[in-house]
């Protein structure tokens, strides 16, 4: 089962890197195809935090006998995603586009860094 779910987490959230980094760097902000391609990376990136909230940490200090300080992004991101919707509903785009940053660069990037150091799951899939 810990298989399955680490493997839902990863094909949910996969596609929010290049999807993230088009919506945040390449696209025209706004427009039609911002906001459908947008949704779609807000519903990944939501339910793969949600998801990933089942996986057990094995890096660092480990709370409850499962979570670890990974899962405070997960929970960042549930908070976030909503929040910025909410904020771009109202007309906010500053605070939209800061939270999208936020939650690209930190959630995806940085924690996707972290994934690729020795004994994490990724680092054997690339690296041995």
């Amino acid at each position: 089962m810990y298989e399955f779910i680490r493997d839902l987490h990863l094909y949910t959230i996969a596609p929010c890197l290049p999807l993230g980094f088009y919506l945040i760097v390449v696209s025209g902000k706004g427009g039609v195809f911002h906001k459908k391609i947008g949704y779609i990376y807000m519903v990944l990136i939501f339910f793969s935090s949600i998801v990933s909230l089942f996986l057990k940490a094995y890096v660092g200090t480990i709370f409850l006998n499962h979570f670890g300080w990974i899962h405070l992004l997960s929970l960042f991101t549930i908070w976030t995603v909503p929040r910025s919707l909410i904020a771009v509903k109202k007309g906010n785009i500053q605070r939209h586009k800061r939270s999208m940053k936020l939650l690209y660069w930190t959630g995806l990037t940085l924690a996707g860094l972290f994934t690729l150091m020795p004994g994490r799951y990724l680092h054997g899939v690339f690296f041995k």
